[in-house]
């Protein structure tokens, strides 16, 4: 139940800004953040002050239209609440029994533990923290060419936006306003309301927000960067629009940044844009170029594309005219970091760093992932490596000299990365690859790697120590504040804090995490399905339990029911082929109110030609014969396939075929078909007998279907019963049932091959995938014979139809009931005589076998089933989501087309789900109302309280001034950053020209060491500020630098704003400081106060100091700047 059982997120101090509500949980999901005031939901009206204008708002200004209503939708979700509360409490005071009367059940024994306990399902997932649904695990076969790949989260200060990168564009959630409120009208059902870009030629392969200048950039597979405009949500309270409205909103601009994909991107600590791509390219787009490029008008944006296309610095290209290389400049380069605390640029391949010095691009460090440091020499390498970088450095022209080069180079690597894997025995590399990075707040560097591997780094790039807490694939890394976010392929979530302790995991998606966004006092995870939950930041907490007693108590107004009716049919054909009439009479005459229909046929195909056949197939991932394509054309054509019934998937295996045709009025909600085949035959090898399955999900609820064929003959019982355990035990569905699901397999394929390579380690621990289904239906000709009986005496009760008697010699129904198979599962009693054996095209009981064998009559066909029920509960709720009564189970004794008869079993399925729109409302409104849990707010969103020493620097000539940040808290940590709001120029004494830097970076003149950091309790931070000696800008053009030696003569000034949060929460105080560049030497008065320093004691260097300042709310801050010359 994977998008159901784990709901709410806690929050922070406002409804309307999520930013203030960071909250702790058991698991994962609860929001925290830190603030010393109560919150208010009106502390937005406060925060409405006149901002700077931004750099680029001639290129923005045309006006938008808003071309739909805010809330529009709020209504109606009460009403639905309104009806799921009726339904409900119909539930509970009707007497009435329903239309369809199910038939009496016989349940086999042992069903209650171990691995045939049914899956624990509850309103509220019992074994991780609640969260909070931002998109539900919608179904695979609606998200093909429209997978979300990355999530970044950015704020600019009008409140935090989910920006997500897909294969066709990005999308964008409104955290402040949306969060809690309605879903999306469409195809997305239950998906808080995004919006959608115009339609990209590319996917989308990395997302980096800036919230200075309000926009956001993405690299694409085509090797382009593109620039959008963060959306004005705050317009929509006036009616304004958002470009367009929520559909089709356009790029800024983009350029052409590298020949190949676009793999990484990061903007450094100075406000550039570093983007990595294959064979080791690495370009630095300059903020000045970019700045100068958002600065021009719409009609001018050719020239925009243009200016930054041409400004890039190539670093390979440096680095190889230095002399300095190394394996490294090769190497596609998959991952980025900015290092805020030590101003450095970290750039990862699979297998080994680079390290940069962010504001020189000088390069400092190469080194592998064991930590040892690369030889930079070129003397060094083969004469292989020098052409294979030379070639890789090189980006000519595609001609055919390139072409056989490049092959040369692919033969070459390919035979290299055999001869190392010879070398080690094993691929033991590729399991030690690098999969994520993050840099703390403390300046360490931490990286995951493909076998679960957490290694800790310094800051220079010296390996520090390494963890395994996980066997499974580490995918991505998040931190906030004193916590790691650890993301599993297996889609576990883990907590850890800054010394690497577990605080808490949980599986948090049933599909590989991606990605994680930190804002609003959310972690947001992205699973690869496109599914994106909301995960406090405190989480694990005290506020979990809270929230999952009282989201459990207003169960019945968030919980939807749907009724299906599901046919079930099974066949040994036989090698035959049946006849129009035969699959009318078993299947089409009762189809009209069916809902789902899951035939499984028996022998469609044998001998030991067909065999061999099949199973040489099954090595090279091939199935199907022509024999079982005309078993599937002839029963669609019986079902009317395309008008009224859809194939969703198919599976055969040697003679076995499954196949389910869903009717096209619930054809939205039924998918993530996947399909799986089991061999119990010669070996375990060859599928004469066996199983094939299909999972599917039917409104959110996960379904399997099993058709089987079991050890023939009487006394085989014991192997039967080990062919249903080996099947049951060992059945993975991990392979697409058709094209459609093919090209969407991404989404659960990992985790299934993960599962299975891994299930020899952990054996023990995987619960078998059938045990995780809401509903498990096994169909087949499973041989299982009647017992001490003869053939005459077997047929006098058949002709008498006394079946009472007949089935208490039933094999299959006495090993049920002392638990030796199909536990826990049940069978409508049986009233329909034995189904083999007949003899072909003789009709009537009197064509029982009366060949030289004289088979015993048994009935070998037959339909099981296992929903959510136990011995607590059994009515269709959340915490028994499904619910199957068989309401038909019946033979067609007419059809003769085989010697056994079909079978088919017609069941009335319930349903419970969740509407998650109706559930965010809840949540929200929990939060807003329950006391307790706004006083567990105001403590853990409490920011430590610190003082500055100045909030006013002068810096002259290389003079370096210290800034004293004290922790004043006697107990909690203060995390505090520092970034650049914003430059200007002196003249006449006053700041003009401001201007935003590129993602708050510094100036290239200043230096902030360290930008970031932690404060113990009670303890002083000292960060140097100083500035560099020459005043020069290199520009390049195409990659080829041009010195333009030109100093600026005038003073400036720029605006630092230090930041300081808690330990675990987005909710800050900040502080701005002016600090002022005098290159004339000149002393130019702020905010009309004396240039002099009336205090010999005080450093000539710090103007206005008023001993300390307090740091202030954001509010305060806003009355504070209003006083300021600066714009």
């Amino acid at each position: 139940m994977e998008d159901q059982n784990d709901d709410a997120l806690l929050r922070g101090s406002k409804f309307h800004t999520l930013e203030k509500f960071a909250i702790r949980s058991e698991s994962d999901e609860e929001d925290s953040a830190g603030a010393t005031r109560k919150f208010s939901f009106n502390d937005a009206a406060s925060l409405n002050y006149q901002k700077s204008p931004r750099v680029f708002d001639r290129f923005y200004n045309s006006s938008s239209s808003e071309d739909e209503e805010d809330d529009v939708g709020s209504s109606s979700n009460y009403q639905r609440r309104l009806d799921y509360m009726l339904q409900f409490l119909d539930r509970k005071l009707s007497s009435s029994t329903p239309p369809d009367q199910p038939l009496p059940e016989f349940a086999g024994s042992g069903g209650g533990i171990g691995i045939f306990r049914p899956p624990v399902r509850a309103p509220v997932h019992p074994n991780r923290p609640p969260s909070i649904e931002i998109r539900p695990h919608l179904l695979r076969e609606t998200q093909v060419g429209r997978f979300l790949r990355n999530i970044v989260c950015v704020d600019d200060g009008n409140g935090p936006q989910l920006w997500a990168g897909s294969e066709c564009g990005i999308r964008v959630w409104d955290l402040k306003n949306d969060i809690y409120g309605g879903s999306t009208e469409g195809d997305e059902e239950g998906t808080v309301r995004y919006w959608r870009s115009a339609e990209v030629p590319a996917a989308v392969l990395c997302v980096v927000g800036d919230g200075g200048n309000r926009v956001v950039w993405s690299g694409h597979r085509d090797g382009r960067i593109i620039c959008w405009k963060m959306l004005d949500f705050s317009s929509k309270v006036n009616g304004k629009g958002n470009d367009g409205g929520r559909n089709g909103f356009h790029e800024v601009f983009s350029w052409q940044a590298h020949r190949g994909p676009v793999l990484s991107m990061v903007a450094s600590s100075y406000g550039d844009i570093w983007s990595g791509s294959e064979g080791g390219a690495i370009k630095i787009w300059p903020w000045e170029a970019i700045e100068k490029s958002l600065s021009l008008t719409t009609g001018e944006r050719y020239m925009a594309s243009l200016l930054v296309e041409r400004s890039y610095i190539d670093l390979r290209s440096q680095v190889t005219q230095n002399g300095a290389c190394c394996n490294f400049f090769t190497s596609d380069v998959k991952y980025m970091l900015s290092d805020h605390v030590g101003a450095k640029v970290w750039t990862a391949s699979y297998q080994s760093f680079a390290l940069w010095d962010a504001r020189t691009k000088e390069l400092l460090k190469v080194f592998n992932i064991d930590g040892q440091i690369e030889n930079m020499s070129v003397d060094s390498w083969t004469e292989d490596e020098k052409m294979k970088f030379a070639s890789g450095s090189k980006e000519k022209t595609q001609n055919s000299f390139n072409f056989f080069q490049r092959s040369r180079n692919a033969i070459l690597g390919a035979a290299d990365a055999v001869r190392r894997a010879a070398a080690k025995g094993s691929f033991g590399d590729d399991n030690r690859r690098i999969e994520a990075l993050i840099a703390t707040a403390d300046g360490m560097i931490w990286i995951g790697c493909a076998n679960g591997l957490l290694v800790q780094w310094d800051g220079n790039g010296n390996r520090l120590r390494e963890f395994q807490f996980h066997a499974f694939a580490v995918q991505s890394l998040c931190t906030i504040g004193s916590r790691i976010w650890v993301g599993y392929i297996s889609g576990t979530v883990q907590v850890l804090n800054l010394g690497a302790d577990l605080l808490g995991q949980w599986i948090a998606h049933k599909s590989p995490v991606l990605d994680f966004a930190v804002g609003a006092g959310y972690i947001f995870t992205l699973a690869n399905h496109g599914g994106i939950r909301g995960w406090s930041i405190s989480s694990p907490g005290p506020l979990d339990n809270i929230f999952r007693a009282e989201l459990a108590g207003k169960e019945f107004l968030y919980t939807r029911l749907e009724n299906v009716k599901i046919l079930a049919g099974t066949w040994n054909v036989g090698q035959g082929r049946a006849t129009p009439d035969s699959l009318v009479s078993w299947l089409g005459s009762v189809a009209a109110d069916i809902d789902i229909i899951v035939v499984g046929l028996q022998e469609v195909e044998m001998g030991a030609g067909f065999l061999a056949v099949s199973a040489a197939k099954e090595t090279m991932g091939l199935e199907g014969s022509s024999a079982g394509q005309w078993w599937l054309d002839m029963i669609g054509k019986t079902l009317d396939e395309g008008s009224t019934f859809s194939r969703i998937g198919s599976r055969q295996l040697a003679g076995l075929l499954i196949s389910v045709w869903v009717r096209n009025s619930i054809r939205g909600h039924v998918g993530d078909a996947d399909v799986a085949a089991v061999p119990c035959g010669l070996g375990r090898a060859i599928g004469n007998k066996g199983a094939v399955g299909l999972r599917m999900r039917v409104y959110g609820r996960v379904m399997c279907f099993v058709n089987c064929h079991f050890a023939a003959h009487l006394e085989a019982v014991n192997r039967r019963n080990a062919d249903f355990d080996h099947v049951y035990r060992t059945m993975i569905f991990s392979r697409p049932s058709n094209i459609l699901n093919a090209a969407a397999a991404g989404a659960t394929s990992a985790v299934q091959v993960l599962r299975s390579t891994n299930a020899i380690i952990n054996s023990t621990d995987v619960m078998p995938e059938l045990s995780e289904a809401d509903m498990v239906v096994f169909v087949g000709d499973f041989n299982y014979r009647l017992d001490s009986i003869s053939y005459d005496e077997a047929r006098d009760f058949v002709s008498q139809r006394s079946f009472d008697w007949l089935r208490e010699k039933d094999q299959l129904r006495a090993e049920m009931k002392a638990g030796n198979v199909f536990q826990g599962m049940r069978e409508a009693i049986i009233k329909f005589p034995p189904t083999y054996k007949f003899e072909k095209h003789q009709p009537g009981l009197a064509g029982f076998d009366s060949g030289e064998k004289k088979r015993i009559p048994a009935w070998c066909d037959r339909i099981l089933y296992r929903d959510n029920r136990s011995a607590s509960v059994s009515t269709c709720s959340l915490d028994c989501p499904v619910v199957a009564s068989p309401l038909q189970y019946d033979a067609c004794m007419d059809v003769t087309d085989s010697d056994h008869k079909p079978v088919r079993c017609i069941f009335g399925v319930e349903l419970a789900r969740v509407d998650e729109s109706v559930r965010r409302q809840e949540f929200g409104e929990i939060i807003r109302s329950n006391e307790k849990v706004k006083r567990l707010v105001d403590e853990l969103t409490r920011v430590p309280e610190a003082i500055v020493s100045t909030n006013n620097i002068i810096l002259q000539n290389q003079d370096t001034s210290i800034l004293r940040i004290t922790n004043k808290c006697k107990k909690d940590r203060a995390f505090y950053e520092i970034y650049c709001e914003g430059l200007s120029t002196i003249e006449d004494g006053k700041a003009s020209d401001h201007r935003p830097r590129g993602s708050f970076g510094f100036p290239i003149w200043l230096q902030v060491n360290p930008a970031a950091g932690i404060i113990e309790a009670d303890q002083i931070a000292e960060i140097s500020i100083c500035n560099d000696e020459y005043q020069t800008y290199e520009e390049f053009v195409d990659g080829v630098p041009h010195n333009f030696w030109c100093e600026d003569a005038r003073d400036k000034e720029v605006f630092l704003v230090l930041r300081v949060r808690g330990s675990c929460t987005t909710e800050a105080k900040t502080q701005r400081i002016r600090v002022r560049y005098s290159i004339t030497g000149k002393r130019t008065p702020m905010n009309n106060h004396k240039a002099n320093n009336p205090n010999p004691g005080v450093h000539p260097n710090l103007l206005h100091r008023s001993d300390f300042h307090r740091l202030s709310s954001s509010c305060d801050m806003v009355d504070h700047l209003r006083n300021l010359d600066t714009p």
